[in-house]
């Protein structure tokens, strides 16, 4: 995600950290490599480029753009559920560790929970964003690793030791049902991360828009190479930066829980969790992650 101030007028120039240019230059170039040939084209041989009324491009663009913010909104909307989604897991770890040293009298087991928690958290991460080999992942929950879900196996894990807990009269039955309703927070959330992850928004959409904007664009030089001449390219690199823009932003919205500037910042979520939770381990807390060149992952 990318963090940073509201940009000086220099910054909202020539920012590139952040901005989806480097993403669609190429096709920005070709756009307006197209239109130029347009442009050559009709000055050089006139009446063989046909010239265009603008009055459909007007309603074109006004439809194109209904669609794109549809779009938009539907991406947008999976990206802050998503982001919901694990406040709501970063607020269960912490509820979670006081609630145990409320219930749970016995220390080392408490700090085993903690950290069967914090690898839960991890693999969940990793889990998502399909990290093999994740190092933060595999040092915590290592044993987990061979399990189909692994972030699952975690929540299993810990609650077998609560199911122990509760059988050796550690934990009464108030203590263990409101552990166990906390776990089966997590695991709401979990189930709803990976529902967004596995259920991406449908092929055809990202289809319609790309050949419309596409299209649009190819057939924008018709209606400008009169009015505009060489200024047309201008034009076309515009609004082709516009369209093309918006929907390269929707495709990074729609995929939360990648390693996009735009995807959410789970590496510095899961070390607000281990900073909470440090106290109850007894242990230092590690500091803050900061963004990278304005990047938080």
């Amino acid at each position: 995600m990318i963090v940073r101030d509201k940009p000086t007028p220099f910054a909202l120039a020539f920012a590139v950290r952040g901005s989806i240019v480097p993403v669609i230059a190429p096709g920005l170039l070709m756009l307006a490599a197209l239109a130029a040939l347009v442009v050559f084209v009709h000055h050089r041989w006139p009446g063989m480029v046909p010239e265009l009324d603008g009055t459909g491009f007007t309603v074109f663009g006004i439809a194109l753009s209904l669609f794109l913010g549809f779009r938009n909104n539907a991406a947008y909307e999976r990206w802050w559920e998503a982001r919901k989604l694990w406040g709501g897991l970063l607020a269960d770890l912490r509820s979670f560790a006081r609630e145990l040293d409320l219930f749970e009298p016995e220390r080392e087991r408490r700090q085993e929970l903690l950290r069967l928690a914090l690898a839960f958290l991890h693999l969940h991460r990793a889990n998502l964003r399909k990290l093999a080999g994740d190092e933060e992942s595999t040092r915590r929950g290592a044993r987990f690793l061979a399990a189909p879900n692994p972030p699952d196996a975690a929540l299993n894990a810990m609650a077998v030791a609560l199911a122990k807990a509760r059988a050796d009269g550690a934990i009464d039955g108030f203590g263990a049902k409101t552990l166990a309703e906390r776990l089966a927070s997590m695991a709401l959330a979990q189930a709803g991360c990976e529902r967004i992850a596995n259920t991406p928004l449908p092929y055809v959409y990202s289809l319609l828009i790309y050949r419309t904007t596409y299209l649009y664009c190819l057939l924008l030089p018709l209606a400008l190479v009169g009015p505009v001449g060489w200024f047309a390219p201008v034009f076309v690199a515009i609004v082709g930066y516009v369209f093309l823009g918006l929907a390269e932003v929707t495709e990074d919205l729609a995929h939360p829980f990648g390693m996009t500037p735009n995807a959410l910042p789970l590496d510095a979520i899961c070390r607000s969790a281990e900073i909470s939770i440090a106290p109850h381990l007894g242990e230092e807390a590690p500091p803050p992650l900061a963004p990278r060149d304005y990047y938080l992952s």
